[in-house]
Formats: structure tokens, C-alpha cells, sequence
């Protein structure tokens, strides 16, 4: 049987006002999930999840709106457990910083007491704590976009080896590398293949977020031979002929400026080093992409099509002017499942309209995902890397 509460019990358990409940009613971030004959909010235990999740974002500096996306769907049994295990991580990263904000204050003050000069730069830790929020709210929207993809590949893809071993053992590392990644995202690369990373070699992990940084800082834990250094890949800061390879997994069609980027890593390539890319083909994945026009045509999971700027289609074509010799590798898999869910949480962590188009319909959506995949369901995968030599 299932507890109900009415708003006043449920506000009262949860220690906000009733007027809070009915707001974040009236703003569509948590329905009752009933209502009463009479037409009174009915509230159950489950409920209390996703006003945790609500309450959480907003101390963490989310925007209503930013929450509403966000909290989508966050009932469902796999999507709140996602959602608990990135929050702890950013509860431990608020931690972190606030220790550091924390001893600063107490190093100020020591120092005041006893009359000794003051070292200001210390409270430049106090002034840095809105951007602290900031790189944490980007932080979690990476994490949990990622988060939803990778689960999808590792769990339903018909080829075991995974694609991060595989672009691993295409890489041939030997030992006294030197190895830059651009857009390393979370580190995924290294941490699934650390075990048979060469013992010497030095590995320098660039992306342009923070929080990616930080994510992969976690990922891969203490380990010397690994460096991090936030930039942009289209002005790299590194000496020229500094690397023996250079790494950029599906990242090259995020860039604005794609030649100016493959310049910057001919640069910074020794003669006779090597740069593996990574994308994907206009047929990747397009069954999902089908599945959500199905049910609204105006669904676009992205406003760009990713592989026309850089894709194994168009590939050689753009890396050709920069390197002596390209070829392709392809890697062989498909994705085959009868579940909703993780279709789901992929389609809900795309950089479309898909959110806002779903937010009133999403009980809908998801009945109609589960009635396409029962049975089975085929998700195509072209995927596969380049390997350019200098």
C-alpha cells in the first residue's frame, strides 16, 4: 500500500511551508502524484526524493529552471540512484572547498590576533567561493549528461571489450611517451585501461571545464604520471614538438574552429608522432533519434549535427591537410535491450529541446518508450578513430 500525504503533512515532514509545495506545483518541478476526489494535492513517500533533489540543486545555486530539467524523471528507481551518487560527489567537493574557505578564515584571524602582517592573497579562497558554485553546477550537468551515456554502451552494447579499452589498444602506447589529451572529459580513457598504462610515461589531460577536470582528477586518482591543465584546445599552451601523441576522443566536432585546433596539434606533435581522433557517422545511434520524432517531430536531440562537422563520412577529408597519413579504424558494435530506462536518461542528457518538449509529457514518453523496446530493441553504432601520423 502506498502512503499519502496532503500538502500540510508532507510540508511538515519534509520541514518546508505548504507555500513552498504548492509553488514548486505551480512551477511543474514536483506534482502530487495524486489527487484527492475533491481535487486536493495527494503526496507519497517517493515524492520526498525528488524534493531532496529539488531543495539540493537550489542550495547548490541551480536556477528553477535549471532544476525543473533536471528533476525529470528522477522517480524512476535508476535515474534517482544516477542522481544520488553525482550529488554525493558534489557534496563532497562543497566539503572540500568549504575546509579550504574555512582554514583561510582561521589563518586570517591567527594572524590578526597576533598582530603579524597580513597574507590577503589567503581571502582571495573566501572570494572564490560564487565561483566555486558556479563550477559546481556545471559540474553536475557534465556528470550526470556522461553519466547516462556511458551506462547505455557498457551495459546493453553487443561487443564486450567496451570502446574505451579499444581506443585504448589503438593508441600502441610504449613506454617514455609523452601523451596530451584535449577534451578529456572525465578521464574514462585512462581510468577503464589504468592497469596497463606504461609505468614511465607522462600523460597531460587538458579540457576547457573545470569540473570535467575535477571529475577526472576522481576518476583516476594519485597517480604521477598523470598532469591536468584546463585550456582551449585552439590555443594550446605547450612548446612546439613537445608530444610523441595526441588524443582528442569525440571532442573534435564540439570545436569551433576545427583547422585552427588540428594546427595547434601539428604543432605541438613531434616529427613522426602521431594524433588519434575519435567520432561517429551520420548512422550512429539514428534508431533513438527516430524513437523520439515518432512521438514529437519537433524533438531535435541536437541543433547541430555533430558528424557533418567532423565525422568518419568527412574525417579524412579535413585531417588530410594537416598529416602525412590518415587512416581509419572502424569499431564494430551495436547496442540491443529491452528495458526504457537507460534510452531514456540517454535521450534526457542530449543537448536539445527534448527536455522542455517532455517536461508535461514525460509519464507519456516514457509509456511510450516502453511499449517501443519491449521485445527488444537495436541501436545501431558507427563509431571508430582516425590515426593520423606527422
Amino acid at each position: 500500500m502506498t502512503n499519502y500525504y496532503t500538502s500540510g503533512e508532507f510540508a511538515k515532514r519534509a520541514h518546508v511551508s505548504v507555500r513552498t509545495i504548492r509553488y514548486y506545483d505551480q512551477q511543474n518541478l514536483l506534482k502530487p502524484s495524486t489527487r484527492s476526489k475533491g481535487g486536493a494535492r495527494r503526496y507519497s513517500d517517493a515524492d520526498f526524493a525528488k524534493l531532496q533533489q529539488i531543495l539540493l540543486l537550489k542550495y547548490l545555486g541551480f536556477s528553477l529552471g535549471e532544476i525543473r530539467g533536471l528533476t525529470l524523471g528522477t522517480n524512476d528507481r535508476q535515474r534517482l540512484l544516477d542522481s544520488l551518487q553525482i550529488q554525493r560527489r558534489l557534496v563532497e567537493e562543497r566539503i572540500e572547498e568549504m575546509t579550504a574557505v574555512e582554514a583561510a578564515i582561521n589563518s586570517t584571524t591567527q594572524t590578526l590576533e597576533a598582530g603579524r602582517p597580513v597574507d590577503w592573497s589567503q581571502m582571495l579562497k573566501l572570494l572564490n567561493v560564487s565561483v566555486m558554485t558556479q563550477s559546481l553546477k556545471t559540474q553536475y550537468q557534465n556528470a550526470t549528461n556522461i553519466s547516462a551515456r556511458i551506462r547505455l554502451h557498457r551495459d546493453y552494447s553487443l561487443n564486450h571489450e567496451g570502446w574505451f579499452p579499444w581506443l585504448f589498444r589503438q593508441l600502441d602506447l610504449a613506454p617514455n611517451l609523452k601523451i596530451l589529451e584535449i577534451g578529456c572529459g572525465n578521464g574514462e580513457l585512462w581510468a577503464a585501461n589504468h592497469a596497463h598504462l606504461p609505468d614511465n610515461c607522462e600523460i597531460i589531460l587538458t579540457d576547457i571545464s573545470e569540473g570535467m577536470l575535477a571529475d577526472a582528477k576522481k576518476e583516476i586518482g594519485e597517480d604521477d604520471r598523470f598532469s591536468y591543465q584546463r585550456c582551449d584546445a585552439a590555443q594550446l599552451p605547450f612548446a612546439s614538438e613537445e608530444f610523441d601523441l595526441v588524443v582528442a576522443n569525440h571532442m573534435l566536432f564540439y570545436c569551433s574552429n576545427i583547422p585552427q585546433v588540428l594546427k595547434e596539434v601539428r604543432r605541438v606533435l613531434k616529427k613522426g608522432g602521431r594524433f588519434c581522433a575519435s567520432t561517429y557517422s551520420k548512422r550512429h545511434m539514428h534508431e533513438i533519434t527516430d524513437l523520439v520524432q515518432d512521438f514529437n517531430p519537433q524533438i531535435v536531440l541536437s541543433s547541430v549535427k555533430l558528424y557533418d562537422k567532423f565525422g568518419l563520412d568527412n574525417g579524412e577529408e579535413i585531417l588530410a591537410p594537416f598529416f602525412d597519413q590518415v587512416t581509419c579504424r572502424r569499431y564494430e558494435d551495436a547496442i540491443e535491450l529491452d528495458v526504457a530506462e537507460p534510452v531514456i536518461s540517454y535521450i534526457l542528457s542530449c543537448h536539445g529541446n527534448q527536455t522542455a518538449l517532455l517536461l508535461d509529457r514525460y509519464q507519456e514518453f516514457k509509456q511510450f518508450v516502453e511499449e517501443q523496446v519491449a521485445g527488444g530493441f537495436h541501436i545501431s553504432k558507427d563509431a571508430g578513430v582516425f590515426i593520423c601520423c606527422k
